[in-house]
């Protein structure tokens, strides 16, 4: 028997495109209760039956007004979060608002997140618990506590509850991702990437009821669920600071072709000595010239940290080793080299042959040569770095 949905939170739910997932794992006695507190809202509904062993299949049968997802092995919830978006999105949904089976959310804080979603646009928005108040398990908080931590190391962003299982996802934006995680760690992994793929991240506070401890149905198992998402935010840490971070600072002094002006900016920097303008400048040459590709940046931004250095002068200038300015590096590098190889220096034409296998076959020359250059140049730009500042101050 259908249940009566109100007709105004319906229209919203149908306007927006949303719709609600429930994943459920053998949660029998919670999860019909569930289903129909959502019905009040809407029907627009993705129930996921993650391979329960005990009633819940039969129980998932039996009712109305409902799309089903079934499959007879579990798989995670990770998993049937996946298989709910896939199938959200093949009935039109845009959005998903995931809700857990086993009672301890309450479905008439769905128009929360409605309302912030038109408030404030495309996002994701977590339903935040109180987790201050006496019901909340120990282990719960001070899980909470470890995922927000490391959630704010990961992305910068310091969301009060990043261990909840009630949020709306925009479903569209994430279809194009890639997702490996299967477990309780995939709503760690899909927080996070999304972060980093520039989607907000928003929250509300939401009621949370937790049942009296011998009643309380729990899948989540404590040493392998945790010592996953430790595996999974030791890998996301190390991308953080491999890859985002950097990317992320690239992208702030290139942004929109305004390197020109971010430079300018940077030259023009009050607070700075020309003395260490310069030294920027020139080390950011060096670092760009001398022979560890691929490790030039890394290496470099490590040192000029360490050297307090200006980081935005020695990313441009280390730039000096962009494509175009490849071929007439290698070729600088191993005129630079014959003086350190005498009889035998290859004599390189700067329209012959000048690519890696040229490097390769002659490698000590060009070793020799390159660091040379990159010294050389280093001290060339940072010298006329400096008499450029010190003639525009004096002016």
């Amino acid at each position: 028997m259908s249940i009566p949905v109100a007709a105004t939170y319906q229209a919203k739910f149908d306007h927006h495109k949303i719709c609600v997932v429930i994943p459920t794992y053998n949660n029998e006695a919670t999860v019909a209760g569930v289903i129909a507190d959502v019905q009040q809202y809407t029907r627009n509904i993705v129930v996921v039956n993650d391979g329960s062993t005990d009633s819940t299949p039969q129980l998932l049968q039996g009712l109305s007004d409902i799309h089903l997802v079934s499959y007879t092995k579990n798989a995670g919830k990770g998993w049937a979060l996946r298989q709910a978006f896939k199938a959200a999105r093949k009935l039109g949904y845009d959005y998903a608002i995931t809700i857990d089976s086993d009672g301890q959310h309450f479905a008439s804080d769905l128009p929360l997140f409605i309302e912030k979603l038109e408030a404030e646009g495309p996002a994701i928005i977590m339903g935040a618990r109180n987790m201050q108040q006496e019901s909340v398990p120990g282990k719960s908080s001070f899980g909470n506590k470890f995922s927000n931590f490391w959630f704010r190391v990961e992305t910068g962003i310091n969301c009060p509850d990043t261990q909840t299982g009630y949020r709306l996802y925009p479903i569209a934006l994430l279809e194009k991702m890639r997702f490996f995680t299967r477990k309780y760690e995939f709503e760690i992994e899909v927080l996070v990437r999304s972060a980093w793929k520039g989607i907000k991240i928003n929250w509300i506070p939401i009621k949370v009821y937790y049942a009296p401890k011998e009643e309380r149905v729990s899948h989540f198992r404590p040493f392998k669920d945790f010592s996953r998402i430790s595996v999974l935010n030791t890998v996301l840490v190390l991308i953080t600071f491999l890859w985002i971070k950097p990317r992320n600072f690239f992208r702030r002094i290139f942004r929109n072709g305004n390197w020109w002006k971010n430079l300018n900016d940077q030259l023009s920097e009050p607070n700075e000595t020309n003395a260490r303008k310069a030294a920027s400048v020139g080390f950011g040459v060096f670092m760009g010239i001398v022979p560890i590709w691929g490790f030039q940046l890394l290496v470099g931004i490590a040192l000029a940290v360490l050297m307090r250095l200006n980081k935005v002068l020695f990313v441009i200038a280390a730039n000096i080793s962009i494509p175009p300015m490849i071929p007439l590096i290698i070729f600088l590098s191993y005129k630079a080299g014959a003086y350190w190889m005498g009889d035998k220096a290859v004599n390189l034409g700067f329209s012959e042959g000048i690519s890696l296998q040229t490097i390769r076959l002659n490698l000590t020359q060009y070793i020799y040569g390159s660091i040379t250059l990159a010294v050389v140049a280093g001290l060339l730009f940072g010298l006329l770095t400096w008499g450029l500042l010190s003639l525009k101050r004096k002016r």
